[in-house]
């Protein structure tokens, strides 16, 4: 066996066996466009071509091989290489050189085989071979039957080459006639789910968002609880910044203390004309703006601790049970606790 058959470019491997060689003809056959053979190259349209200049075309092959590109230069008059005036002499080797650049510039070449064999056909064609980048394997001669055995590349990446080298002849002249694949674009199967996830989604940020507000709100509200039962008062402003510590004036004009701190860590929502003084949220209609119509007379007096039997105002909001202790629902108040705050200066008008 010859010794092309162990270098690594050899397409194949076990046994062979070389053919026999057969005697030579006296007189070769015509080849295509000779004698009355029909020209196939001057009888194709420019619409088979990727891109047709003046005196130049360019065909690829009818549908994808292994290579990432196979293209065809040749010239319209129908003439051999050994035929060609000098005008198309020269730009033979313009073009030559133009389409080699333009395959190189694809992704993936690594190097372009340029080759003329004329067997097959008397109208001149050079064949352009692009040869994968990295493929050391498909280096040399036998490039066109590796063409032949690898598998095909995907048809858009072969449209979309052709489309790009026929861009690039276009540049210097001549027409484009490849054109690029269509994208394969599909639209969402359901837009409904897209539309149902970003609800969800957005509920969800709104229940957190809530959530760390009623949590900072609870955390307030004890604060102020805390600085209120340190002896703290709730007076000098309006019944807005009491119910803001979380207190609310009773009608008669004391304040029930105890009650709007226990009330308002209950979360309670009583009307003021109740037997207790709810405490709503800062901005509670339900008290602040009772308030502000009838702020009622002021207080004469808070009782201390020592003094549960101290009169609930004319209001009655607090009452008195027969022993005379305030019954504001709250646990009766230790003897060491600090002094109830004292009513709220009258809400301006």
């Amino acid at each position: 066996m010859p010794n092309f058959t162990q270098w690594p470019s050899f397409p194949f491997e076990g046994d062979l066996r070389v053919k026999q060689l057969d005697d030579p003809v006296a007189t070769e056959p015509p080849r295509r466009g000779e004698g009355d053979r029909e020209c196939t190259a001057c009888g194709a349209p420019d619409e088979a071509y990727i891109w047709v200049g003046e005196r130049w075309r360019v065909r690829a092959m009818d549908r994808p091989t292994g290579l990432p590109m196979v293209l065809i230069l040749e010239s319209r008059s129908h003439l051999d290489l050994g035929d060609l005036p000098n005008l198309l002499a020269a730009e033979l080797g313009v073009l030559t050189v133009r389409l080699e650049r333009a395959i190189r510039s694809l992704d993936g070449v690594s190097r372009v085989h340029v080759n003329r064999w004329g067997d097959g056909s008397a109208h001149l064609h050079l064949w352009f071979l692009a040869r994968p980048y990295g493929q050391l394997q498909l280096r040399g001669t036998f490039l066109p039957l590796w063409d032949s055995i690898l598998p095909p590349i995907p048809e858009s990446t072969w449209r979309e080459n052709l489309a790009l080298v026929a861009a690039w002849l276009a540049d210097f002249g001549g027409r484009q006639l490849a054109e690029p694949p269509r994208i394969q674009w599909q639209a969402p199967a359901s837009f409904g789910a897209v539309e149902a996830a970003a609800a969800t989604e957005a509920v969800e940020t709104a229940e957190t968002a809530e959530s760390a507000l009623d949590a900072g709100s609870s955390v307030s509200v004890t604060r102020q609880q805390d600085a209120t039962g340190s002896g703290g008062t709730a007076g000098g402003g309006t019944a807005e910044s009491a119910g803001a510590a979380g207190l609310d004036a009773a009608p008669g004009g004391e304040v029930g203390g105890e009650v709007g701190s226990v009330a308002a860590s209950a979360g309670a929502d009583v009307p003021a004309a109740g037997a207790d003084a709810g405490v709503g949220a800062p901005e509670s209609e339900s008290s602040s703006s009772r308030l502000a119509e009838d702020p009622g007379p002021p207080a004469e007096g808070a009782g201390a601790p020592d003094h549960p039997e101290g009169e609930a105002g004319s209001g009655g909001a607090i009452g008195e049970d027969p022993a005379g202790r305030a019954d504001s629902g709250a646990p009766e108040q230790a003897d060491d606790a600090p002094p109830l705050p004292s009513a709220p200066d009258p809400v301006s008008s």
